[in-house]
């Protein structure tokens, strides 16, 4: 592994790290903040008496603790030299039934006491305006197969981004709309729960005009910030290339690719979606009304864009639509992250080149990538010790493929590490540990790994 210096990708790239609102702050239900999707749904007991929807029955009731801790973690993250924070704001501190009528004062001033901290500590904060967490009250109506919520999404982001925009230099719009949409909404196994194409093509359409059109209205109320989204990504080959075979899992990587990879993004920089290379997306056409194409668009200042793995595909005639299926990790690689994904660095630079192909993308931020992998506690001198190689070797191996992106002109700009603390990881719940800080959550004591002393170093110029 090359040895790297962070000035090698330029004085003008940031660092940070990011989190997510329901994954850290706890106090799901203090100071008049209302009930999110995600509150209803790890307070459900699943109805397949073998299944758990999370693991061991958890839940982010407490998480890390964050909102009351935040300022014992900006402090931390400051002793790091971490610049770049990015967090989300909770939909339901703000408005608890998501509605402008519900204004909630207290969640207000939280998020102004969280970015005023920050920005005590020379920390810029970069603000995720939507990370998941829709509020339940629209979620009984419909949530996001309901058109009225994407309306309601443009309310709720006027009003942050006009509360907060003399403070905030950088916004994301929305947090991997094809994640949320396809696990909460297609496949059930996130919050809300829903499940098919009834319910999947309905919020891809709504979530996609809430990108367009709630882009537009940041930009317009904070003209002088960056103003950008995020994407779920992941690098897509096919098993193999060679023979019958080989052409028809060809065919099937091109679709998949369509999905998890374009779905979003081309409609936002006016392509419309991908029905070249996925033609059932044409059913979208039904939930179209006049003026949506221009709806969808967006000029965006950035984009982000979060990859972890690869994914390997076959043809498949047990999946229609798709026709095809992806190969688990698990049987194909000897060693995968605690999360079951392949590690393979070089898929990032395959993505970065993919993005910067788009003739509108000006500008590409790295928003999140990391690894969750066993973490070594050991007492050494007195003191708790986290080692955590793999992590450290998962990180660099990444970030030279950024750089080798970045040499050969294209333009990455910045690099946020998934996480900054290990925190509730969704369905998966607090097993798997993404931090460069780890959290004891019986006593909510944060240690630093050293995978965070090595990120410290990496940022104060040291050659690591």
């Amino acid at each position: 592994m090359l040895i790297m210096n962070k000035y090698e990708f330029g004085n003008d790239f940031i660092w940070g790290v990011a989190t997510a609102a329901y994954q850290i702050e706890g106090a799901w239900n203090e100071d008049g903040k209302g009930e999110s999707i995600w509150d209803r749904f790890t307070h459900t007991k699943s109805k397949n008496p073998f299944k758990e929807r999370i693991y061991q029955n958890q839940n982010g009731d407490v998480a890390c603790d964050h909102y009351h801790r935040y300022k014992e973690d900006l402090d931390l993250m400051k002793e790091l030299s971490i610049p770049n924070y990015r967090f989300s704001l909770s939909w339901t501190r703000i408005f608890p039934d998501g509605k402008l009528t519900s204004k909630n004062q207290k969640g207000i001033d939280f998020y102004h006491r969280l970015i005023d901290a920050c920005i005590e500590r020379n920390i810029t904060p970069n603000v995720t305006i939507y990370h998941w967490d829709l509020p339940q009250a629209l979620e009984d109506n419909g949530g996001w197969t309901n058109r009225d919520t994407y309306l309601r999404f443009l309310d709720y982001v006027d009003f942050v981004t006009k509360e907060y925009n003399d403070k905030v230099p950088r916004w994301f719009i929305l947090n991997e709309p094809f994640a949320f949409t396809v696990l909460g909404y297609f496949l059930g196994i996130h919050a809300p729960g829903r499940k098919g194409f009834a319910n999947f093509y309905p919020a891809i359409h709504h979530v996609t005009l809430a990108q367009g059109d709630g882009g537009k209205i940041a930009k317009k109320n904070c003209p002088n910030a960056e103003i950008g989204t995020t994407f779920s990504c992941s690098y897509i080959e096919p098993v193999s290339k060679d023979g019958f075979w080989g052409i028809l899992n060809q065919g099937a990587a091109i679709r998949f690719d369509a999905l998890l990879n374009s779905l979003f993004i081309e409609p936002m920089l006016g392509m419309g979606y991908p029905v070249d290379r996925l033609p059932s997306l044409k059913t979208l056409e039904k939930y179209y009304k006049e003026g949506d194409e221009e709806r969808m668009k967006f000029n965006a200042d950035f984009i982000g864009i979060q990859n972890y793995t690869r994914e390997l595909v076959q043809w498949s005639p047990f999946m229609p639509v798709i026709w095809g299926t992806i190969i688990e990790a698990k049987k194909r690689c000897e060693k995968t992250t605690e999360m079951g994904w392949e590690i393979y660095p070089e898929g990032i630079y395959h993505l970065l080149k993919k993005y910067a192909s788009y003739p509108n993308v000006k500008k590409i931020y790295i928003t999140e990538n990391g690894a969750a992998f066993p973490d070594q506690l050991v007492e050494e001198d007195g003191k708790i010790r986290i080692h955590d190689i793999e992590r450290i070797n998962f990180l660099k191996s990444y970030l030279e493929q950024v750089l080798r992106a970045k040499k050969e002109g294209v333009p990455v700009y910045g690099y946020f590490i998934w996480t900054f603390i290990d925190n509730f990881e969704w369905a998966e719940g607090y097993r798997p540990r993404f931090g460069i800080v780890y959290v004891d959550y019986q006593t909510q004591k944060r240690y630093v790994k050293d995978s965070g002393y090595w990120y410290r170093d990496f940022l104060e110029g040291k050659d690591v």
